[in-house]
């Protein structure tokens, strides 16, 4: 029987940032291969070309010989390189149903984790081993649940079939895309997802959350030329001063009456010396709107902007995108589910539906929405733990008693409706 507590704090102490977790995802494949599902993994599990914000090779590489010292199973690792790191996990009962699907994110963040003594990880040995990542967003906790329901689940004995699907690279909402792109939902009639924590308390169940916003992360790349800034200015063309131009008009954005929006340039990074016109500069932006039409048109306004930005400075730009997410409109009929699921599991005494969740954005929304064009029906719960500092603060941390309760939680759903 696995010991979620220590499967928890393993991957607590190895935390991999997105599309470098080659030590988690190993060690899900092979837990998951213990247990007799089929396992769909590297590039069988994602649509290369699609995922975004992919670090650069030299990074996949390092992470990738890191994980290599710290355990992860070589052949199984070798398929994922690259940056290749989702993991399905297939179980089919033991007669024809339908096909119910989890999501659990792995991925880690670029934290720094507190080395105080009242920080819980630090005082009981199992604090980041890789310096400034953190498990910072309670995905070791999901990755253990999603473990912990393969095992509940491991007989087989239900009407249907069970799809698990391990996402990399959730920060920064950048792995779900590529998991749809591949079609690995498309044969799916239920789907939950769901995250702990995001100011539930301990004891506490939304069965379904709105509020999460359709966002766009955005490179962009102006390109001018280099000159001495003293002896002859006229000659170069400032990609710093393009990006500058484009930052400030950016934030000018007017307000939209129809939905709130947001937007902010959160990287702003060029040049090399202070006599030196600066060749290059990079921007990092971010859109977002209660409204995916919205966020369209927010984004379509920072393109001109940048675009316009560069041509008055006569440089070459580029935009990439790099992330991006839709709202999520959860099936009331699965909301529901959840909770009459929910107040039969012990440790859960609050029960609550289409509660506003302010946690920013959620990648799982095309998971979610691809299931629903297709005819079927999802939702976006939030399963509450206390936790002593927010989400992506150097102390985060959760309550280890609700790994257990979880794992009921989502047997129970999933037995319900593969009965």
């Amino acid at each position: 029987m696995l010991d979620l507590v220590s499967l928890r704090r393993d991957f607590h102490m190895h935390p991999e940032v997105g599309f470098t977790e080659f030590r988690t995802a190993t060690k899900v494949v092979e837990i998951l291969t213990s247990l007799g599902y089929e396992v769909i993994y590297g590039q069988d599990a994602l649509d290369g070309p699609s995922r975004r914000g992919l670090p650069a090779q030299a990074v996949l590489e390092e992470a990738y010989e890191r994980a290599l010292r710290d355990g992860a199973n070589p052949a199984i690792a070798e398929k994922m390189r690259g940056g290749y790191t989702a993991v399905i996990g297939v179980k089919k009962g033991k007669a024809v149903g339908p096909t119910v699907a989890f999501r659990f994110d792995m991925d880690a963040l670029p934290v720094l984790e507190s080395k105080d003594a009242d920080h819980f990880p630090q005082a009981n040995g199992f604090r980041s081993q890789y310096e400034g990542n953190m498990h910072a967003c309670a995905h070791d906790g999901h990755t253990t649940i999603g473990l912990g329901l393969a095992e509940k689940l491991g007989d087989g004995n239900f009407s249907g079939t069970v799809k698990l699907i391990f996402q990399p690279a959730e920060e920064g909402v950048r792995g779900a895309y590529s998991i749809v792109q591949k079609g690995i939902v498309d044969d799916v009639d239920f789907i939950f997802c769901h995250h702990l924590g995001v100011n539930v308390p301990l004891g506490e169940v939304h069965g379904g959350s709105h509020g999460l916003l359709a966002t766009t992360k955005m490179l962009a790349h102006f390109h001018g030329v280099s000159s001495h800034a003293g002896a002859s200015p006229e000659h170069g063309k400032n990609a710093l001063l393009g990006a500058a131009t484009a930052l400030l008009n950016i934030h000018a954005i007017t307000r939209f009456s129809s939905a709130a929006t947001r937007v902010n340039v959160g990287v702003l990074e060029g040049g090399t010396a202070a006599n030196i016109i600066p060749a290059y500069a990079k921007m990092i932006v971010e859109t977002r709107s209660e409204s995916e039409e919205v966020n369209a048109e927010v984004e379509k306004r920072v393109r001109n902007i940048i675009a316009s930005a560069a041509a008055m400075h006569e440089l070459d730009h580029e935009i990439e995108v790099i992330g991006g997410a839709i709202p999520i409109n959860y099936d009331d009929e699965m909301a529901d589910l959840a909770l009459e699921e929910a107040r039969q599991v012990e440790g859960f005494h609050s029960f609550k539906k289409g509660e506003y969740n302010a946690m920013g954005s959620e990648d799982a929304s095309f998971l979610i929405k691809r299931v629903q064009d297709r005819g079927g029906k999802g939702t976006y719960m939030s399963i509450g733990t206390d936790i002593p500092a927010p989400h992506h603060h150097p102390k985060f941390d959760i309550q280890e008693e609700i790994l257990p309760r979880a794992v009921e939680l989502l047997t129970r759903i999933a037995k319900r409706l593969l009965t």
